[in-house]
């Protein structure tokens, strides 16, 4: 098998093969992945050479015009910019090849939303998810009440904002998702306000989305199921003891997705056997490490954990070894789902089960709240409608047919109940 550091590189991107090949091996590339990002290099290098360029010339349109002629002849792999990522990352960390050019505002839309992304972010402290997120409510209602180009601010009226809200909602979202589209619609309006833009305080018109707190039962796994999902996972693998830490963490602490994948290696309090969780709203929260929890950890640390410089805990299982997204970490749980055969598997499912399991051990509401860390004991008072022993003593029996009333009626001869030895008032 070829080595990486065996291709030969001819051309203005000689200088630098090493310390790519360093690179790839410290992101935990096989040899032969290693070998043809270096073959790519070396096609580029070569191309570069018989045009006569240097590194400072390669720019995002030189990488396409390389591209086709790559193409043209004849390889059937790497023929995109994502293929020459690796590549490009490198060298742009070293600044021997231009950045590319950050797109600019070209309509009057997207300098508004610039200007509202910033806003968000230093006024209103929202994370960068968030902001993506209004941003794009923000770009779907103006674009469908207003003119991109010109903007025209001040015509927006209260029709044009229950008119978007009513056509959002029948498009098929689950009401929580109505509810976030109508919070980012009131938040665009408050904003516009505030800059002067509207004339009129339009927050108030977007209509508000019917839905009950409290109304559904939350889905927890059962034991078995919960025993099956830990068992699918292979702990005599890499992979498998990372996806085994995974489920373990969210099956014992009720962890989101999200704050499974921000967890770092500093997080990891041995001495006092804490964990800290990064919740929403920049919120942070000291945990107790149960002893299973601690012990997969430090089974993946020492035997599946890649050695690399990145300090999230969860890496991903493929070269470039970064850090394992919420999508990766919900993955793992839908994954251990089908080879466990349990339908319906998801991350917060499991954290549903976890305050379920609480619940059933005993633990109070407020304990539950403190472990899923809701700043509002009412949301957490939804599992009491899980503990059923408890709900089932309060319960009283439906009456039959030959049952009599309960009440005490008086007052006429239809009284089915006599008034004798009560008070003369009744």
């Amino acid at each position: 098998m070829t080595r990486p550091t065996q291709v030969q590189v001819r051309g203005p991107l000689g200088p630098y093969v090493k310390g790519f090949c360093a690179e790839l091996a410290a992101q935990g590339y096989t040899p032969l992945s290693a070998s043809n990002q270096v073959r790519l290099m070396a096609h580029v290098s070569r191309w570069m050479l018989s045009r006569r360029l240097t590194p400072g010339d390669l720019t995002p349109q030189r990488v396409e015009q390389f591209l086709k002629a790559r193409c043209c002849a004849g390889y059937t792999a790497w023929l995109s910019e994502r293929g020459m990522a690796p590549l490009l990352g490198y060298l742009r960390r070293l600044r021997v090849v231009p950045e590319p050019a950050v797109p600019e505002a070209h309509t009057a839309l997207d300098r508004l939303l610039e200007r509202y992304g910033h806003y968000l972010l230093h006024e209103r402290g929202l994370v960068t998810t968030s902001i993506r997120q209004a941003q794009d409510v923000a770009r779907r209602f103006l674009a469908a009440c207003c003119d991109p180009e010109k903007l025209v601010l001040y015509r927006l009226r209260a029709a044009d904002v229950t008119g978007f809200v009513l056509r959002e909602s029948r498009k098929g979202y689950s009401v929580g998702s109505t509810k976030l589209i109508v919070t980012y619609v009131r938040s665009l309006l408050r904003y516009l306000y505030l800059e002067g833009h509207t004339p009129t305080a339009l927050a108030t018109a977007a209509p508000p989305v019917a839905g009950w707190r409290l109304s559904s039962l939350p889905r927890a796994l059962a034991p078995e199921q919960v025993a099956a999902l830990l068992h699918s996972c292979d702990r005599r693998t890499a992979i498998g003891r990372r996806n085994y830490v995974i489920l373990i963490l969210m099956v014992r602490l009720g962890l989101r997705a999200g704050e499974v994948a921000a967890i770092e290696l500093g997080d990891l309090d041995w001495r006092s056997g804490e964990i800290l969780i990064r919740g929403k709203g920049r919120q942070q929260d000291r945990l107790p490490l149960p002893v299973d929890v601690g012990e997969a950890l430090v089974a993946y640390l020492r035997r599946g954990r890649p050695r690399i410089a990145d300090r999230h805990l969860f890496l991903r299982s493929r070269a470039p070894h970064g850090a394992l997204l919420p999508s990766g970490v919900s993955a793992v749980v839908i994954q251990a789902g089908h080879r466990a055969q349990v339908p319906g598997a998801s991350a917060h499912r499991l954290r549903h089960t976890a305050a379920t399991q609480m619940l059933r051990q005993g633990a109070s509401l407020p304990e539950i709240a403190q472990l899923l860390r809701h700043r509002s004991l009412l949301t957490t008072a939804i599992y009491a409608k899980v503990d059923r022993a408890a709900l089932r003593g309060l319960a009283q029996p439906w009456p039959g047919p030959n049952d009599q009333p309960t009440g005490i009626r008086c007052g006429g001869p239809r009284s089915s109940v006599s008034c004798e030895g009560l008070p003369s008032t009744c």
